[in-house]
């Protein structure tokens, strides 16, 4: 059986759920979301593989880079990753990751990106099934309406991240 290396990660924005596989990572989510069952579960059978507590150096590199990014020091994460979802999920991952820091986008500007601009409910989905978050960032975006709308990590957390971005994205 593949095993997925896990640890469990106190932030000033929660406790986060940090995997790697292979030397990448696939797993940066908040432990307490409500999908938390859903996504683990995609991700261990399309990994065809099961959850051991193990410290790794890709675990040790994302813990670092996230407390750079929290303290407004890092912009960009240069961690490897393994997207596990369909391939709609996916294009809709790589489209978040075109969101650059500081700024935010809407649903539709992501259903826009991957040229389906009728597949805003399913690019929200989509969106909500991200188990990478931060480094795809998926707190970037906003309702059409400039509404901030559902976050797994609650809708606290992503104005504070927001704010984060705002303040430090002239430096």
């Amino acid at each position: 059986m593949n095993k997925i290396n896990i640890q469990y990660y106190k932030t000033k924005i929660g406790e986060l759920i940090l995997g790697s596989f292979e030397d990448q990572l696939c797993i940066l989510d908040f432990k307490y979301r409500r999908m938390r069952l859903s996504v683990d579960n995609r991700i261990k059978k399309g990994l065809d593989a099961e959850f051991i507590e193990k410290e790794d150096n890709i675990l040790k590199e994302t813990k670092k880079q996230i407390d750079e990014y929290l303290i407004g020091k890092r912009k960009e994460f240069t961690i490897p990753l393994l997207m596990v979802g369909t391939e709609f999920q996916k294009n809709v991952w790589n489209s978040l990751r075109q969101v650059k820091y500081g700024e935010v986008a809407s649903y539709l500007d992501l259903a826009k990106n991957i040229d389906n601009e009728k597949a805003v409910r399913a690019v929200a989905s989509a969106n909500g099934a991200n188990s990478i978050g931060l480094i795809i960032p998926c707190h970037r975006i906003i309702g059409n309406d400039g509404q901030l709308v559902g976050y797994g990590g609650g809708l606290s957390v992503k104005k504070r991240l927001l704010k984060l971005e705002k303040e430090n994205s002239d430096i």
